[in-house]
């Protein structure tokens, strides 16, 4: 009977194994298998590995045999089938994966998958800043539409005659430029035209031009006389007219002129009011003062003069809280804060801006008649044109009263409060599509 020596591997870490090896007409009978040698390694026929075909039975497959010329030596091993280091771990049995005894899991090095390689997220694209220009007829977008609509449907294929003369008038009353400008405005139009075509683009730049020449003359920037110090600004206005974000923004421009500001917090009757000067203070880096909420305003706006005056202030602008125009007795208070003010400094205050809503309309009217009694008016700033279809009041405000206009605002942005420009604004209340 041929012996079975132990195959290449189980040789190779120490193991030795009972071969079966088939007897013909008989049970299989294990074969013991004599110590390994290295020699023995090179030379040894290879051990039986199962394999697949196509003819015979999984379990009877085996592959072909290889020469003991084609087995090479390993590396790293003593004779005797061990490493330098010491003992290997048994890894391969009928079983799977094991370990020797006397080798710890910790002993054996792990192979860590390699991180998939993270792309680094595109960087954001900023939006492109818009230009005055742009965000002006944005937020003029509600007066200017509803004037184009009107104009386009009067004048389409239609001759001038009275009765679109009057259509006409109507929507400028409408867009609240009032009487004395809508009146004027049909009149240019209709000045050597009657009876004939006119497209609705030639209209668009007539009412350009008459708004441009009413609001001309009130366009004047807000000038900061740098003899006075503290060039005192007061700030008046109804409530929800948007003073005191319009103090937090006016303070920015003011400081990127280089000029020392300081605030006033005079909105003694809201809490919120007072916190958020604060806040605009910490953004434009202005000092603020304030005092408890139910606090004296015109005792306040004293102590901040001569706080404003020991510092070397420049410009100092004060709050108030915001006032009905029919309220008696707060237009008494605004009266009292002019006076107190004007004890420290006969001209103070030098600039009393009158803030004004303009989704309010035509109630703007009664408020510059009413404010200019209580406090001497001398400006004013016109907020939220981008809330509504009526800003033509402006026009209507300068033709009645010729109050220096200073600032106009489109928006929540310090970028959308800007001085004012009649050319502009005239253009962007005709819906004409490019700036001068």
């Amino acid at each position: 009977m041929a012996e079975n020596k132990p195959g290449f591997l189980s040789r190779l870490f120490g193991r030795k194994e009972a071969e079966v090896a088939p007897q013909a007409g008989g049970e299989p009978e294990a074969m013991p298998s004599p110590p390994a040698t290295a020699a023995d390694d090179l030379t040894a026929a290879p051990p039986s590995v199962t394999t697949a075909s196509p003819d015979t039975p999984e379990e009877n497959k085996t592959a072909p045999e290889l020469a003991g010329a084609d087995l090479q030596p390993v590396e790293g091993l003593t004779p005797e089938g061990t490493s330098p280091q010491g003992p290997l771990p048994e890894i391969l049995t009928d079983v799977g994966p094991q370990l020797r005894p006397d080798i710890a899991a910790a002993d054996i090095p792990v192979s860590e998958p390699a991180p998939a390689e993270v792309v680094p997220p595109a960087p954001a694209q900023p939006a492109p800043t818009q230009g005055w220009w742009q965000r002006l007829t944005e937020g003029m977008r509600r007066t200017s539409t509803s004037l184009s609509d009107s104009v386009t449907g009067l004048f389409t294929k239609r001759k001038l005659d009275a009765a679109t003369l009057e259509e006409l008038e109507d929507a400028l009353i409408q867009a609240d430029l009032g009487v004395p400008t809508a009146l004027r405005i049909t009149e240019a139009i209709s000045a050597g035209r009657y009876n004939k075509e006119i497209s609705p683009q030639e209209v668009k730049t007539i009412l350009a031009s008459e708004v441009e020449k009413a609001l001309s003359p009130v366009a004047q920037p807000l000038t900061i006389d740098r003899s006075k110090k503290p060039f005192v600004i007061l700030m008046i206005g109804v409530n929800g007219a948007g003073k005191t974000t319009t103090i937090g923004k006016l303070s920015q421009k003011f400081r990127q002129q280089g000029l020392k500001v300081m605030l006033a917090a005079g909105d003694t009757f809201r809490a919120a009011a007072i916190e958020q000067l604060k806040v605009w203070g910490e953004r434009v880096g202005a000092p603020v003062l304030a005092r408890e909420q139910g606090a004296d305003a015109a005792g306040l706006a004293y102590d901040a003069l001569q706080e404003a005056k020991a510092n070397g202030t420049d410009v100092l602008l004060i709050d108030t809280a915001g006032r009905l125009q029919n309220k008696a007795g707060l237009m008494a208070e605004l009266e009292k804060i002019v006076r107190v003010i004007r004890k420290f400094d006969e001209s103070a205050p030098h600039a009393t801006l009158l803030v004004l809503d303009a989704t309010v309309g035509q109630n703007a009217v009664s408020q510059v008649e009413l404010f200019q009694k209580a406090a001497g008016v001398t400006g004013l700033v016109m907020t939220k044109l981008d809330g509504t279809a009526r800003g033509g009041i402006l026009v209507a405000l300068a033709a009645k009263f010729g109050l220096p206009v200073h600032f106009i605002g489109v928006g929540e942005g310090v970028e959308d409060l800007e001085p004012f420009t009649a050319g502009d604004f005239a253009k962007a209340i005709a819906g004409l599509e490019a700036a001068p």
